[in-house]
């Protein structure tokens, strides 16, 4: 059983190296949505695992061997490997409850302060534009979705490349990539490995709404100006906006630059399937947790005389 619960915790220390190799070979958008459904799979299979092993260390004390009405001994590897397990897990579930309610409670605040802002500006559409030095522009998400940009922005880009700096933003409201920003924090909160594919589902996020924008305009240059200008204007100045507002300015700016002025191409077939060695990696770990959990339970219904052995 503890050798089945192991799997989770070590499975997603390959995500990241699998994750750049899926954005380099999927379309963008293609790749957001693999790369995100993996990234939360992964990380709930390593909760559950985790939590398999606090309560099978828990059930081998007395006290809540009682409160579980076992009137067996849980069957379990050596104590020497259990308990010691059971504590490192505690402790590992603790860290990622007390830095996921940090994070949420930091990006909650900035959030409101984002949105009382935006929504005490006169808006044009879903356009709101802030008086500010520091030149800025980001997706806000909330009801109704506004497209946040400073004046000094405004100041630092031309007419065409506005509209397109808009587009990429607009690109980034319609698709709702507020959600993966969001699904991409909460797992990183699960296992240390998760935090590097946090960046790569924001750079996959960036990446989607420029071809998106891309569509729209119907100039990958004019895309790429706007987006280069746009961040260096914004490179001098710090920014306000929350985390998961997703801005055209962030990520690997020069990459997103190369890839909308590299030309287009379709991977070969040979070539993409590489990509899914993310998803077998996912599938493995949530059959190898899943069979872990099972078995603990069968081995707490076997210890409180349910089953047979």
């Amino acid at each position: 059983m503890t050798a089945l619960l192991l799997l989770p915790l070590i499975l997603p220390f390959l995500a990241p190296t699998l994750a750049r190799r899926t954005l380099d070979r999927l379309a963008p958008a293609t790749a957001l949505w693999v790369l995100t459904a993996s990234t939360l799979a992964l990380a709930g299979t390593c909760v559950a695992a985790l939590g398999a092993l606090v309560l099978t260390g828990l059930l081998k004390l007395p006290a809540f061997a009682v409160l579980g009405e076992l009137v067996h001994p849980l069957r379990t590897p050596s104590d020497y490997v259990v308990l010691p397990a059971a504590v490192a897990a505690t402790g590992v579930l603790t860290l990622s409850v007390w830095t996921l309610a940090r994070s949420a409670f930091r990006q909650t605040r900035a959030f409101r302060t984002a949105r009382t802002q935006a929504d005490r500006r006169p808006a044009a559409g879903d356009l709101c534009v802030i008086d500010s030095p520091d030149p800025d522009a980001y997706a806000l998400p909330g009801r109704p979705h506004r497209i946040v940009v400073t004046t000094a922005m405004l100041r630092s880009l031309g007419p065409a490349e506005r509209e397109a700096l808009f587009a990429h933003e607009r690109a980034h409201n319609r698709a709702g990539h507020h959600y993966f920003l969001a699904a991409a924090e909460l797992a990183a909160h699960c296992h240390p490995a998760l935090r590097t594919t946090r960046a790569t589902i924001r750079f996959a996020a960036e990446r989607a709404a420029d071809e998106a924008a891309a569509e729209v305009i119907g100039d990958r240059r004019l895309i790429a100006t706007a987006i280069a200008r746009a961040a260096l204007a914004g490179s001098t100045s710090p920014s306000t906006r929350p985390d998961l507002a997703p801005a055209a300015t962030t990520g690997p700016v020069p990459q997103r630059v190369a890839a909308l002025l590299a030309p287009t191409r379709t991977p070969p077939r040979t070539t993409r399937r590489t990509a899914f060695l993310l998803v077998l990696c996912t599938v493995l770990s949530v059959a190898a947790g899943a069979a872990g959990v099972v078995d603990f339970h069968h081995e707490v219904e076997v210890a409180q005389g349910e089953e047979a052995p």
